[in-house]
């Protein structure tokens, strides 16, 4: 049997003898091929390099063309911001009030996937196709209406969510239909899966899933079924809230990020008739632990899972400076039963590390309300960016009242971890003020987080006085 066969039966649901192995190539093969990020995404044949580097030292049963959610953006007029690392972030929202040109949906440019970086991933696709598309399956990733939506529209969208819904709704099924035409061209070039990559629903509650995002990514799914395609739908970041109404859309396939146990999932989506994907740890395992704990964890998600529909991913895409003998540790777990059993009873197993050299700062004592913001990274989390975002905001709406000092802290470096896990911060990306975790996963408001500074603010002065 295929890689392609295994993983295509295991995203049907079915029993097999090991799990499926889909690492999510993005940028990261950038980094194999030694390029950077920009220059990467920018060419067809760096694209194929990569992924062809990626399956050679991997050995993947699925493999993405391009993980970049930022493509229908920049062709719908949104301006990005290129770094070395990571995928563009999107700058400008053309249909913002408050930060763009508050245009319509009839300003923005023509959508069509023969502009932008769309002929880059399919010409990329062609030659994978030919060179490896008999052996794994090949996946075209796709920006969910969602996040699309919020490109476009910037923080607005949670506001209108409440005043003008009708306008959100409006966009929401503009969205779709963009999506319909991406899924449309990564199946006619021969992509074996369309990933619906919606990390922006993780933000919202249940009700709202179900109102405005539901709707729009039913129509995708059946578009995707209607034209012999399967489709996933992958939400990195906390989506516990919205795991139910998840699994009760129209996708194959659910994927999730280590924030989620499997075992959750499973329940949920299995019983629903679709199979689940996820959820190697990242940062702390695939980046900076070594090959012992890549072993475990892979073994411990093998275990969570079960033999039945589960198909082996990290839980969102592969960071560019992830160790490649971390990987190559995972692919050892998956295809060598013996090696499993030498990694069950290996006994040297790692310290944890307790950051005692990672300190807090006396808040109390600071003369600044300090806002510390927890994320994967600002510049490639698209829930991180605009979660980032909100804190500048709330800052800038108090330049005049009180002094705030924001701080990123990136759980790509062991300096982040530590903060992350001195704040005791939950989920990610998390909003702290002066210590307090008040935000976990979920974007508030740029008037509410004004008024929790405001209170802590507050609370210096009496505490001086």
């Amino acid at each position: 049997m295929t890689g392609k066969e295994l993983l295509l039966r295991a995203l049907n649901g079915e029993q097999t003898l090991r799990p499926a192995w889909l690492p999510y190539v993005g940028v990261h093969g950038a980094s194999l091929v030694g390029v950077t990020a920009e220059e990467y995404l920018k060419s067809a044949n760096l694209i194929v390099d990569g992924l062809s580097k990626a399956k050679e030292l991997y050995q993947p049963d699925g493999l993405p063309i391009v993980f970049d959610l930022q493509m229908e953006a920049q062709v719908l007029g949104c301006e990005l911001k290129w770094a070395e690392k990571t995928p563009p972030s999107v700058v400008s929202h053309p249909m913002s009030l408050m930060e763009g040109d508050g245009k319509s949906l009839a300003d923005l440019p023509a959508f069509s996937v023969d502009k932008g970086r769309f002929p880059i991933a399919f010409e990329a696709l062609d030659q994978i196709k030919k060179q490896m598309g008999d052996e794994i399956a090949l996946y075209g990733l796709l920006t969910g209406p969602f996040t699309l939506t919020l490109h476009l529209m910037g923080n607005d969208v949670f506001m209108n969510m409440y005043d003008t819904p009708e306008s959100v709704m409006t966009v929401m099924d503009f969205c779709a239909e963009v999506a319909c035409q991406v899924a449309d061209a990564y199946i006619e070039h021969g992509a074996d899966v369309i990933a619906v990559v919606d990390p922006m629903t993780s933000q919202i509650s249940p009700e709202h899933f179900t109102e405005f995002v539901t709707p729009a990514v039913n129509k995708v799914f059946d578009h995707i079924r209607n034209k012999g395609g399967k489709g996933s739908m992958f939400v990195c970041g906390d989506a516990t809230r919205n795991l139910d109404v998840m699994t009760e859309t129209h996708c194959d396939n659910v994927a999730i990020d280590e924030q989620i146990p499997l075992e959750k999932i499973r329940d949920l989506a299995l019983p629903a008739g679709k199979s689940f994907g996820g959820n190697l740890k990242l940062t702390t395992v695939l980046m900076m632990g070594d090959e012992n704990d890549a072993r475990r964890n892979t073994i411990a998600c093998m275990d969570a899972a079960g033999d039945t529909g589960f198909i082996l991913a990290p839980g969102c895409d592969l960071p560019y400076d992830v160790k490649p003998e971390n990987l190559v540790a995972v692919a050892q777990m998956v295809h060598d039963e013996y090696q499993r059993d030498i990694a069950r009873t290996a006994a040297n197993v790692s310290q944890t590390d307790t950051f005692d050299d990672v300190l807090l700062p006396d808040y109390a004592s600071e003369r600044d309300v300090i806002v510390d913001v927890v994320t994967l990274d600002s510049e490639g989390c698209a829930p991180c960016q605009y979660m980032f975002k909100a804190a500048l905001d709330a800052r800038a709406r108090l330049e005049s009242d009180c002094k705030v000092i924001i701080r990123e802290h990136k759980i790509t470096t062991r300096q982040g971890v530590g903060m992350m896990v001195k704040l005791g911060v939950p989920n990610l990306p998390s909003i702290c003020i002066d210590g307090q975790c008040k935000f976990a996963s979920i974007i508030p408001d740029t008037a509410v987080i004004v008024e929790e500074i405001l209170k802590a603010a507050q609370s210096k002065q009496e505490v001086t006085s």
